[in-house]
């Protein structure tokens, strides 16, 4: 690849980026459907054919959102994050602690993100909901996962109820989530995951 092929690559995903941090302010300022593709190419400077070199329309550019988030959740997820790297309960709780910190950097990396996926999303179509609700069930099969691998290892209760402690266990942090968006405290999300994480492995009830 030539130095020329490298810088002309270059200036594309660069283009490409501007055009979703455009659309991202549109959709924040106007609404996802009171955004028109001349809007998002007004904001750039660029012409309209140029925006579909780049997406087919504008819901192509959630589907770029949606699919760059999950892989960044995957990459956090393995390793020694993955469902079966944990052999105890410590081991676990370390495991749960390391996850808590890395996914709402990610998620909040851009805060525009959970805006648009909570949100927006749900409302641009069918379809687009049926995904987002696909990803929720995802999560909770993954968490489940966890759950069951400790059940399996020994060291989570024989009789856990793993799907309703997996949707319990998603159900708290997307909570978590929506006050990070409401508040736009980070130090607050962080309390909230640690809350969380003390319900999941000590419980409530008082010592003794």
């Amino acid at each position: 690849m030539t130095e020329a092929t490298t810088r002309a690559e270059r200036k594309k995903a660069e283009l490409r980026r501007e055009i979703i941090d455009a659309a991202f302010d549109c959709f924040a300022e106007r609404g996802y459907h009171a955004t028109g593709i001349a809007d998002i190419a007004a904001v750039l400077g660029i012409g309209h054919g140029t925006f579909y070199r780049y997406f087919e329309n504008k819901r192509d550019i959630i589907e770029h959102v949606i699919d760059d988030l999950v892989g960044k959740i995957i990459g956090t997820l393995a390793m020694e994050n993955a469902p079966d790297a944990a052999n105890s309960l410590d081991e676990y709780r370390a495991q749960v602690a390391r996850i808590a910190e890395a996914l709402p950097r990610i998620f909040f990396d851009d805060p525009r993100v959970p805006r648009l996926l909570l949100f927006e999303a749900t409302g641009v179509d069918a379809d687009l909901t049926q995904r987002l609700y696909g990803l929720l069930d995802n999560a909770v099969a993954l968490t489940a996962g966890y759950l069951e691998h400790g059940v399996e290892r020994g060291y989570l209760r024989a009789d856990l109820d793993v799907p309703g402690t997996a949707q319990a266990v998603n159900g708290m942090m997307l909570a978590s989530a929506i006050q990070g968006l409401r508040t736009g405290d980070a130090a607050q999300v962080q309390s909230l995951n640690t809350a969380i994480q003390r319900l999941m492995f000590d419980g409530i009830r008082a010592a003794g």
